[in-house]
């Protein structure tokens, strides 16, 4: 496994440390960046809020641009806020990237939680030097989403899921070891092969979900990728929800048709990952870890410093995993 770069690890918390709420990307009514807050609390962290969290701008963001990434600023440069967690994605978060020096991250390391279009965010911030983590974002934790609510106050205190995923039709049977990066195809293909890329010698685990585009976009976005050096070194790949898509394309599933693109790729594939906007398992991304796929499972196990705990992943709900009838 390349893995030469030094990703560090933001450090784990401890009771009382302060947890910042802010909005790089769609306005979230207040009231559930409030509920949050009181679940934050409940872990015995303290919560606080970013100060334009409450903004609209032009009907859709929480602020303007120059606003939103004030807010991340303010939380990174407060040695006091040990962990940040985005309260909603949507769109706007690369806005933010060109405002934001790199070294903000490395001079203030500390986890960063979201998904969705967050996934830009989470890219720069590993590019950086740092680990993050792809998990539920504030308007999930306040209507208290399992199992991601409690693994991801798990992960934070110091406790690593090793996740056993069972088994699905389309996996490919293999092993990879590398760095876990990526998130919303979208997003993530937008800055992939940008100057927020990893080293080319570098080994990943790619991880991929998508919500509400077409076949045909999804297919466009992943032959991206599969051009950008970023997939020249994509030892294994994970393929998490893809809820509500148009299938404008003759396929069965968004599975049948990745699949089918990759066969000429001799790497693990793990499908039916609950990763997504309606089932968000934290991954820390960043971090070195190995995949096995199996004809049986799939495990996912970090490579860090943590307490290892297993953990068993429920089967996605038959309904997603059926193939839709044409």
């Amino acid at each position: 496994m390349n893995i030469e770069r030094n990703i560090s690890q933001p450090p784990y918390l401890k009771a009382g440390d302060k947890v910042a709420l802010v909005s790089p990307a769609y306005w979230v009514p207040q009231e559930a960046i409030l509920q949050a807050a009181e679940t934050i609390l409940s872990w015995g962290l303290q919560p606080v809020l970013g100060p334009h969290t409450n903004n609209l701008n032009v009907n859709a963001y929480a602020g303007t641009a120059d606003e939103r990434a004030e807010d991340l600023i303010w939380a990174l440069e407060d040695d006091s806020i040990k962990a940040i967690l985005c309260s909603r994605g949507g769109y706007g978060t690369i806005h933010l990237l060109n405002r934001i020096p790199l070294e903000y991250y490395q001079q203030h390391p500390k986890w960063i939680i979201g998904h969705g279009d967050i996934s830009v965010l989470l890219y720069a911030v590993v590019s950086a030097g740092v680990m993050c983590m792809h998990g539920p974002m504030a308007f999930q934790i306040a209507g208290r989403q399992e199992p991601a609510t409690s693994l991801t106050r798990s992960i934070l205190f110091g406790t690593l899921p090793q996740y056993k995923i069972p088994n699905n039709p389309y996996n490919k049977i293999g092993h990879a070891e590398g760095i876990l990066v990526g998130g919303n195809l979208c997003s993530y293909s937008s800055v992939a092969s940008t100057k927020y890329q990893l080293p080319e010698d570098q080994d990943i685990i790619l991880f991929i979900e998508e919500v509400e585009e077409s076949l045909h976009d999804i297919d466009r976005l992943f032959y991206m990728l599969t051009l950008q050096q970023d997939f020249s070194r994509v030892k294994g790949i994970i393929l998490g929800t893809f809820n509500s898509i148009r299938y404008d394309l003759q396929y069965g599933s968004v599975e049948q048709m990745l699949i089918a693109h990759l066969r000429n790729y001799d790497i693990p594939i793990c499908c039916g990952f609950p990763i997504g906007s309606n089932s968000c398992i934290p991954l820390v991304v960043g971090a070195p870890c190995s995949l096995d796929v199996t004809p049986d499972h799939a495990t996912l196990t970090y490579q860090m410093e943590g307490t290892a705990v297993p953990y068993e992943v429920n089967a996605l709900n038959p309904k997603l995993m059926k193939e839709k009838q044409l």
